[in-house]
């Protein structure tokens, strides 16, 4: 579809419409999405299948703005390449967090189909993101060393790696946190044992059965962020906890998160200053998906730790059509070589044919 809607005429289409009206691009994407919605292939194999496999990547580069192809800058977001990604295993897709080693060279991620997925990162001699190989997934256990099957059980939705190297992966319908030891060497870090439940804040269990914990980070002090998608507390924003270490855990504070214009929080990361990257995703049938990236500065996020407070947030980029845009879910960020902050962003394609699994690299400006 994107190969035929690039065929389009947007110059002289720009000339034509009225300002801030869609462009023909949009709509049809948008057109196309609507109607595939209720075409999404179901389970089927996928939720059969618990074996391990190594599936053949296949990465198709991307451009970042149809209409200006020699763009790279939105916002504080430079552009630093970006793949569409298909493979082999029909358990391929719906993930919805992110992590990316410190070289940038290794990724993993959770699906909202209880699967896992490994893989290495490529880059082209000016560290454009250039591809992705070397993929293992598999199914994630319950602690009863049995695959997670049916979306009540599976639905994970947020990945962290702690300082320890232990994962921590958050899942929603069934509301929990759900810790999977280190395996030191091993491509899956852990993710293919058998977890552990750990205690998440006793609110939780009132958060909206599809709007619990999406958005996850692990931070640099051992501490851990929550936000919920839907969870409605102070002000109209969004339930969040931070957790600072305590035995066996963490000892909870609530906090607010602000949202607006229909965006509502689906990813988080620690950035290298000691703040907070959170994604925030948006969906209507005019403008089609929207992402939009903030910033929770680390004196914010000192504050939010008094308890009970609306936290401050800064926009720093914007994602939607003409730019490369899907329905983003992880976020990762590391330090780059130079001392710079980078970014990764990646898409739950909803195992629909017309979505596409995305994997987007940026550098984060300097203020």
């Amino acid at each position: 579809m994107a190969q035929t809607a690039r065929k389009v005429n947007t110059s002289a289409l720009r000339r034509r419409r009225a300002p801030g009206a869609p462009s023909l691009f949009r709509l049809l994407r948008v057109g196309l999405t609507l109607l595939a919605v209720a075409a999404c292939a179901p389970g089927g194999d996928r939720a059969r299948r618990d074996d391990e496999s190594a599936p053949a990547l296949r990465a198709r580069a991307l451009v970042a703005n149809i209409e200006s192809p020699g763009a790279t800058r939105v916002g504080a977001l430079v552009w630093r390449g970006g793949i569409a990604l298909t493979a082999d295993d029909p358990r391929f897709g719906g993930w919805s967090d992110l992590w990316v080693s410190d070289d940038g060279r290794s990724l993993r991620s959770v699906s909202d189909e209880g699967v896992w997925l490994a893989a290495s990162l490529d880059y082209d001699a000016a560290g454009r993101l250039a591809r992705a190989s070397n993929a293992r997934l598999g199914r994630l256990k319950d602690v009863d060393g049995r695959p997670l099957r049916g979306k009540a059980d599976a639905d994970a939705e947020g990945l962290a790696i702690l300082a320890d190297g232990a994962a921590l992966v958050a899942f929603e319908r069934r509301h929990r946190l759900l810790r999977f030891e280190p395996r030191v060497g091993s491509v899956d870090g852990g993710l293919a044992g058998v977890p552990r439940v750990v205690a998440t804040p006793p609110e939780l269990a009132a958060a909206p059965r599809n709007g619990g914990v999406e958005a996850m980070a692990a931070l640099p002090d051992g501490g851990l962020l929550l936000i919920t998608e839907e969870m409605v507390g102070r002000d109209g924003a969004m339930v969040g906890w931070l957790g600072a270490p305590a035995t066996g855990g963490w000892r909870w504070m609530r906090f607010h998160y602000p949202v607006r214009g229909g965006f509502r929080p689906t990813g988080a990361a620690a950035l290298p200053d000691g703040g907070i990257v959170v994604v925030e995703r948006s969906f209507d049938p005019l403008r089609g998906w929207r992402v939009r990236l903030a910033r929770v500065a680390a004196v914010a996020l000192a504050a939010a730790a008094a308890g009970d407070t609306l936290v401050a947030i800064e926009e720093i980029g914007r994602l939607e059509t003409p730019w490369v845009v899907e329905n983003i879910e992880g976020v990762a960020a590391r330090r780059g070589p130079r001392g710079e902050t980078l970014l990764w962003l990646l898409s739950d394609d909803n195992f629909n044919p017309l979505q596409r699994t995305v994997l987007l690299h940026f550098e984060l400006a300097p203020r």
